[in-house]
């Protein structure tokens, strides 16, 4: 009995923990985006040569994530993501010192290939946490993670406000969030591979199974960049609000994404990934309607805010099921994230290039559209939804390989 309840406290406490990890991943984010315009002065780049150096994040992350498996496998759980997450975290204090597009587009690599590792590695994490406690926790830990981006958002405004050198502002943030990130790996569950487990090759490409799963996130993605990138844009531009209250409609749609995740959990463990995403699908696509016959800024941000309550906990239901769609979850969740990550990368430019050949109006469309397949194509979350008959064994660390 004494046993059982010490795995029950281990379990909490890797939870917590784990969250702990994802919140520090979203602070650095938060933290890199508010001084961009400060990164872009100091290294001398056009508007032009910025969005270029912007694709390199993207870019870094699709190429490392493949490897995080094996870095797992090698390593162990704990100590893997112990060293990613670090790594992710010192790396937010390179772009700032970038004196010229050059090494801005190497430091940016480098920042979006060690947090591609540690998403991939957290995530795994996350979803054996979910497997042990048989209830949904990854829209909560996403949750975190949007909250830990509006933390360093707003640490990052005040930097700026104050008018601090980035230098000095991402060296301290780097230096906090390393101690703090570090420090929570200390509690989170310290995975082992079993002794006759071959290990992954060390660059994999996804399943199938996973390529299916990053369509659906790819959909909810994709409708999230958008709006982020473009929704301040629509309401300036189409409905000919002002700056403020166009500011106000992306914050809103932030806000509405993250009490969504947080609250998220209940909603999946009631009715499960599938109807959880269809419903959710629902909710995106009458958004995506209000926003592209919306005459008064209200129905629009309305719109928005109803297009982050439906796409906001797809994302972290993806991870789950391409933790359990396979032998090796990590390889799985390496697969979906590139997928979401390169969606985030073609989503604002290819809204963009629609907007300039034909309207914003039809850019959006577009996302209503995507947002319908997230209604069709729920069903190959199927493996996202637990079995409620069967509690994950407490020794099951590691997936046994399929014969």
């Amino acid at each position: 009995m004494s046993a059982v309840v010490d795995e029950q406290r281990e379990v909490k406490r890797a939870r917590y923990a784990v969250a702990a990890v994802f919140a520090v991943h979203g602070a650095v984010t938060g933290s890199f985006a508010t001084r961009v315009p400060w990164i872009q002065e100091h290294a001398e780049v056009s508007a032009g040569q910025l969005g270029l150096a912007l694709a390199f994040p993207a870019l870094g992350a699709s190429v490392a994530m493949p490897v995080a498996g094996s870095i797992t496998q090698r390593f162990g759980a704990r100590n893997a993501l112990r060293g990613l997450i670090a790594l992710w975290t010192l790396a937010l204090a390179l772009p700032s010192f970038a004196p010229n597009l050059l090494t801005l587009c190497l430091a940016l690599f480098t920042f979006g290939a060690t947090a591609g590792m540690a998403d991939v590695a957290m995530n795994a994490l996350g979803v054996e946490v979910e497997n042990r406690l048989d209830r949904s926790i990854m829209s909560g830990l996403h949750g975190m993670w949007s909250a830990g981006a509006l933390i360093g958002s707003a640490a990052g405004t005040l930097a700026a406000h104050l008018g601090t050198d980035a230098r000095l502002h991402h060296a301290l943030a780097a230096a906090t969030l390393t101690f703090l990130g570090v420090l929570a790996c200390q509690w989170v569950l310290d995975l082992q591979p079993a002794e006759d487990e071959e290990p992954p090759p060390r660059f994999a490409l996804p399943p199938r199974s996973a390529l299916l799963i990053g369509a659906v996130g790819f959909c909810a993605v994709f409708a999230e960049g958008a709006s982020l990138d473009w929704s301040a844009v629509y309401l300036r531009d189409q409905l000919d609000t002002s700056a403020g209250l166009a500011a106000a409609c992306t914050t809103g749609f932030t806000l509405t994404m993250a009490l969504a995740r947080i609250a998220g959990d209940k909603v999946v463990d009631r009715y499960g990934a599938v109807r959880t995403v269809r419903f959710g699908g629902v909710l995106a696509t009458l958004g995506g309607l209000l926003i592209v016959v919306s005459a008064h800024p209200a129905v629009a941000m309305a719109g928005f805010a109803l297009l982050g309550l439906g796409i906001a906990v797809v994302v972290p239901l993806c991870f789950a099921a391409a933790g359990r769609s396979g032998p090796n979850p990590s390889q799985a969740i390496a697969g979906v994230a590139t997928i979401t990550y390169t969606s985030g990368l073609v989503a604002p430019g290819a809204i963009g290039g629609l907007a300039q050949a034909t309207s914003l109006m039809v850019s959006f469309c577009v996302v209503t559209v995507l947002s319908c397949g997230l209604v069709v194509f729920a069903g190959v979350l199927r493996t996202g939804d637990r079995d409620r008959r069967k509690v994950s064994r407490p020794d099951a660390a590691v997936p046994e390989p399929r014969s």
